[in-house]
């Protein structure tokens, strides 16, 4: 298995010299309500990451497990780190990779909170032609097949995250307080008021920390969208690993 912390330097060269793709799992650690663990974002990034362990086309590099979740700051027990300081690191860490001969990453998230610094990772890396690194969120490629398993329009501590890590991490989920989660949860992500949005942290608008419907939580209707969305990272794994650098960078003026 090429996951890279676990390697010696020498058995490391190796794994490096054969990967086209460097995998980084990046999530957080914040409230996720009563029923679901702190660690849930990078918990979940780094079992859909590890799935690309055994391809030797791909090396799987250490968690980032803290991330932007300042708007949960006020539920006990949550991490989190200015947008700059994330961004930074990632993409100081995306580069650290590139000196190794890997230039080609898939960034998989498991926190939306992180989504526009990793935006802003993968452009400034492009433009410099040191990397292409695309963020993934896990979840953006099986949201039919959520609409499908689940009535609700969700978004945090939901049905899909809880049912996804019943499925990866059955020993921490709390399923005894699904039901608790939800009496104070809120049915949608934020708040607006005429048109602007007023719910500026989770606690503005959920009293749980919870938003959706996680009593339709159901580990196997996790495993179901574990393994769907698996299969569109391992594509993109493969696209990745079959274009040519010179194809990944800007393109010149027309």
């Amino acid at each position: 298995m090429t996951l890279l912390a676990e390697q010696t330097t020498t058995v490391a060269a190796d794994a490096l010299e054969a990967a086209e793709v460097a995998v980084l799992p990046t999530g957080s650690t914040e409230q996720h309500g009563p029923a679901l663990p702190l660690g849930m974002d990078h918990m979940a990034a780094q079992a859909f990451a590890r799935t690309a362990a055994d391809r030797e086309d791909a090396v799987v590099l250490p968690t980032v497990p803290v991330g932007v979740s300042v708007h949960h700051r006020q539920f006990d027990g949550t991490l989190y780190v200015t947008e700059e300081t994330f961004e930074r690191y990632v993409r100081e860490t995306l580069s650290s990779v590139t000196e190794h001969g890997v230039r080609k990453a898939v960034v998989v998230n498991g926190h939306g909170g992180n989504s526009a610094a990793l935006n802003r990772v993968a452009r400034t890396l492009r433009d410099e032609e040191t990397a292409f690194a695309p963020p993934w969120n896990w979840w953006d490629g099986v949201g039919d097949l959520a609409d499908d398993l689940f009535d609700e329009n969700g978004g945090h501590a939901d049905a899909m995250e809880s049912s996804v890590l019943w499925h990866v991490r059955e020993d921490l989920i709390q399923p005894d307080r699904l039901e608790e989660a939800e009496s104070g949860a809120s049915e949608g992500w934020g708040e607006a008021v005429h048109g602007a949005n007023v719910g500026f942290d989770t606690i503005d608008f959920s009293e749980t920390g919870a938003v959706g419907k996680p009593t339709q939580a159901d580990p196997e209707k996790g495993e179901r969208l574990f393994e769907a969305a698996s299969d569109e990272l391992h594509a993109l794994i493969d696209w990745l690993a079959e274009r040519s650098l010179e194809d990944c960078w800007p393109a010149d003026h027309v």
